[in-house]
């Protein structure tokens, strides 16, 4: 199998220069002009790693006085951080990332995450769930739910 290089994209999202490094699909880090920083200081910065799928510290950073300089500089780190990555790891982000686009459409239909959709499971105090909107369910346990909260 061959194993994806490095790709570099422009980001049309920024004011300034920013470049995304991207590694097959995963997005490896970014080199950037940097804002606001004193005119006697780099003014490229460049990141390096992702997360999930690696611990945060593992990813790095710095800055640079050219964006060849700070390229070079990305790429010694991608190499390091390159050395630690399983499989697993990629496939880690790729999910997250596939999650956050399924939950963003979601969101822009105007739809709610099944964890904010109401429901009508309780919880008793005998510790059993059960639908609140069956009957059978209901004349069970209410009798334990009404000593519960006399005890209270």
């Amino acid at each position: 199998m061959n194993e994806p290089q490095l790709t570099r994209r422009r980001s049309p999202d920024h004011r300034n220069e920013r470049w995304e490094i991207y590694f097959g699909d995963v997005r490896a880090g970014v080199i950037s002009v940097r804002s606001g920083n004193p005119h006697d200081t780099d003014p490229w910065d460049w990141s390096c790693g992702f997360y999930p799928g690696s611990h945060p510290r593992e990813c790095t950073n710095g800055t640079a006085a050219t964006f060849d300089q700070a390229r070079a500089d990305f790429e010694v780190a991608w190499r390091v951080f390159l050395a630690n990555r399983t499989e697993a790891d990629f496939q880690e982000w790729l999910d997250q990332e596939a999650w956050t686009a399924r939950k963003s459409a979601m969101w822009k239909a105007g739809e709610r995450l099944p964890s904010q959709r109401p429901s009508s499971i309780m919880r008793c105090a005998c510790g059993e769930a059960f639908d609140s909107h069956q009957p059978g369910a209901v004349l069970i346990h209410v009798p334990h739910i009404t000593a519960a909260r006399r005890s209270a």
